[in-house]
């Protein structure tokens, strides 16, 4: 009888050791399951530190939607512009042999399907589809386009000529970044469109002031001859963050060298005057000008006159610091005066500065003491 009953219950022993295996192995597996799914969590997580999230883009349809080429668009001025074309939905291309220009300044956009940096010189030619062409390659202080002055009018002539035969192909508007520069140091002021300058064509910097003389001149015989459309910007000085540190020019020298304890130097008397804007209202001009309607050479500028010894005490006062001014020998064919009338970009463009001079001064100042705290060049 009980060899009987102990037979019987073999088969349920084996059914329940089978069954605590099978919950045993269910167990491991999803113990396993658990730790790949945490290692998969960990990965991600790992992946995401490294993801770009970049600034939000709206997107176009295609009548909107513009193929828009920046020559120098890794510099100061065209870095900002390339922010403000992609934010608002536009397919954006740079080429820059970055001479002064920095891919720091526009990585933030790199990866992203709207926008595509090419490392190129202007000087040779360029083959792409595009709509707009805005031309700010060149060296814009004087450091940097006089120390080579052949490769600076290079660029405004062999380099223009390029963008325009481009233009020409793709039937696109271009607009050329021209400067304050070509009116010299000017016998009228404050300086017209309809002024045609007093500039020495054999001075130091007439490699820069003659070079974008001639790429105007380009310009309107495109025009004429080829019905190319045309922009013509004439830009007078413009700061803020993203100026090269080392470019040479009167607000980033004064900066620095106020952060840095170090005198701030001023060429001649420091009676000679200045207008400056801030770079956001120039991208603004720049955009409003592209779009408008009117073809004849624009101020774009901020008309609020400064002399330079007025312009370094502004500065010191809020840098502080122990710096001292101090005047040094006036440097050749340097302009006395310089103060835009902005009455055409008033009437054509409906545009005028917004940003207060000082406002724009104090952001400056911010960037620059970070950059230069970055740099452990801080004293």
């Amino acid at each position: 009888m009980y060899s009987k009953l102990a037979m019987s219950e073999e088969p349920k022993l084996d059914q329940v050791r089978m069954y605590e295996q099978h919950e045993a192995v269910r167990e491991q597996n999803t113990e396993d399951i658990y730790h790949e799914i945490e290692a998969l969590k960990r990965r991600v997580k790992e992946l995401e530190k490294g993801h770009k999230v970049y600034p939000k883009v709206p997107i176009l349809n295609y009548k909107d939607r513009k193929r828009i080429l920046i020559t120098g668009g890794a510099g100061f001025v065209g870095s900002h512009l390339v922010d403000k074309l992609m934010k608002q939905g536009h397919e954006v291309t740079v080429v820059d042999n970055f001479f002064t220009g920095r891919k720091k300044n526009v990585e933030h956009w790199i990866g992203h399907e709207n926008f595509e940096l090419i490392h190129a010189d202007i000087v040779n030619p360029l083959f792409i589809e595009v709509d707009q062409i805005y031309h700010l390659a060149s060296p814009a202080s004087p450091p940097n386009y006089m120390y080579n002055p052949v490769k600076t009018l290079k660029t405004n002539t062999i380099g223009t000529i390029n963008m325009l035969g481009l233009a020409k192909r793709c039937r696109a508007r271009i607009l050329l970044a021209s400067t304050s520069e070509v009116y010299g140091d000017p016998e009228v002021h404050p300086q017209k469109e309809s002024y045609w300058g007093h500039v020495n064509p054999i001075g130091p910097r007439s490699c820069y002031d003659e070079g974008k003389r001639a790429a105007e001149s380009l310009c309107y015989a495109y025009k004429k001859q080829e019905n190319i459309e045309i922009r013509v910007a004439r830009i007078f000085n413009t700061f803020g963050p993203r100026m090269h540190m080392n470019d040479g020019r009167v607000v980033s020298n004064f900066i620095l060298q106020a952060l840095q304890d170090s005198p701030i130097t001023i060429y001649g008397k420091g009676d000679q005057t200045r207008s400056f804007q801030y770079v956001s209202d120039l991208v603004d001009g720049l955009v409003a000008l592209m779009n408008s309607d009117y073809d004849l050479p624009v101020n774009i500028g901020n008309p609020d006159e400064y002399t330079i010894k007025e312009f370094a005490s502004e500065i010191l006062k809020r840098v502080g610091g122990k710096s001292e001014i101090i005047n040094k020998e006036a440097v050749t064919d340097d302009p006395s005066r310089r103060k835009p009338d902005i009455s055409l970009a008033k009437l054509h463009l409906h545009w005028q500065p917004r940003v207060k001079v000082m406002d724009g001064v104090n952001k400056t100042i911010e960037y620059f003491r970070e950059e230069l705290r970055h740099s452990n060049m801080l004293p």
